[in-house]
């Protein structure tokens, strides 16, 4: 997903830290050319990652293929290496420029609270003029809210593809479903925009619906996101539905195997009718921040998202 995401890395600085539950975690900091990287996805100019890998571990994750720039040996989810890097240089140049925080890292995993590179971005980003997206799983970002309330155009998103707190404990180590929701609500409250991202929506698992009618009052966008299955990942993935949900295997192979996109393209048309019976705008490729704030969340679609950014459509 990233054109440039991958900055020149230094020599580590710091050794191994154990994780519970989770056996030895390699967690170092390592030194790097630049924080920001041009990036092609559909909602920024440019994306940063202070940590490479991630403690969340989650099975799902496209970001694994970093793996093979970092130098580690360990599987992803077991090395998280925190940037050290200059301040930011040139920042005025990029107002009005968007950045997305966390595209192939969670900038809020458990290690953040000890390292702190985050925060260290965000007080470099205040008074940037640069538009600002995060995106976590965790509610450690409440510990900034000072900061975010600096950043005039600022958004969290929190990562949200099921309310049962089984399969979400299947899928990642990160917070409980119930946490997220909780920030979420909390930073809504507290005036700032936030984002529920519906990604990785799972065929057959994932109810998209009852996900928007719970977080409708707190969020001022909803995200969209297929399950993407082209990574290192993909047998795995498979193996967990074939034991667990034997039901959906032939909906599956149909998708993941034989290439049919029929399943999103329903799922298209139902939840456009189910948004317009609900009050609520539905748009491929929407992305401003400029709605007023307590407006109804707009709900949007992004699936096969590196097509959007083809086409060259993001508002």
């Amino acid at each position: 997903m990233e054109s440039m995401a991958f900055e020149q890395l230094g020599s580590s600085i710091s050794g191994t830290l154990p994780r519970k539950g989770l056996g030895p975690m390699d967690v170092r900091e390592i030194e790097a050319k630049s924080i920001l990287s041009k990036s092609n996805l559909p909602v920024c100019d440019y994306s940063a990652n202070p940590y490479v890998g991630c403690s969340h571990a989650c099975r799902y994750c496209y970001a694994s293929f970093m793996k093979r720039f970092s130098g580690h040996e360990e599987p992803w989810g077991q090395f998280v290496d925190a940037k050290v890097w200059k301040p930011l240089k040139n920042v005025p140049r990029r107002v009005g420029k968007q950045v997305f925080v966390g595209s192939v890292c969670d900038p809020y995993m458990p290690e953040e609270a000890e390292f702190g590179r985050t925060r260290a971005l965000l007080e470099q980003l205040v008074g940037s003029g640069m538009e600002v997206t995060i995106q976590t799983k965790s509610d450690l970002v409440l510990r900034d809210l000072d900061l975010l309330r600096q950043l005039p155009d600022v958004r969290v998103g929190f990562s949200v593809n099921t309310l049962d707190e089984g399969f979400r404990a299947d899928m990642d180590n990160a917070a409980s479903i119930e946490r997220r929701l909780a920030a979420m609500a909390r930073l809504h409250d507290a005036g700032i925009r936030t984002t529920c991202f519906i990604s990785p929506i799972f065929p057959g698992i994932t109810d998209v619906r009852a996900i928007i009618r719970e977080v409708r009052e707190s969020c001022n966008l909803v995200w969209l996101e297929n399950l993407n299955l082209r990574g290192g990942f993909k047998a795995d993935i498979l193996g967990y539905i074939a034991e667990a949900h034997p039901e959906l295997v032939p909906l599956y192979d149909a998708i993941y195997r034989r290439g049919d996109r029929s399943y999103w393209q329903a799922l298209d048309a139902e939840l456009r009718e189910w948004t317009a019976s609900e009050g609520l705008e539905y748009v491929r490729n929407d992305d401003t921040m400029r709605r007023p704030f307590d407006a109804p969340p707009a709900i949007v679609n992004y699936f096969y998202h590196e097509e959007v950014r083809k086409s060259g459509t993001r508002n």
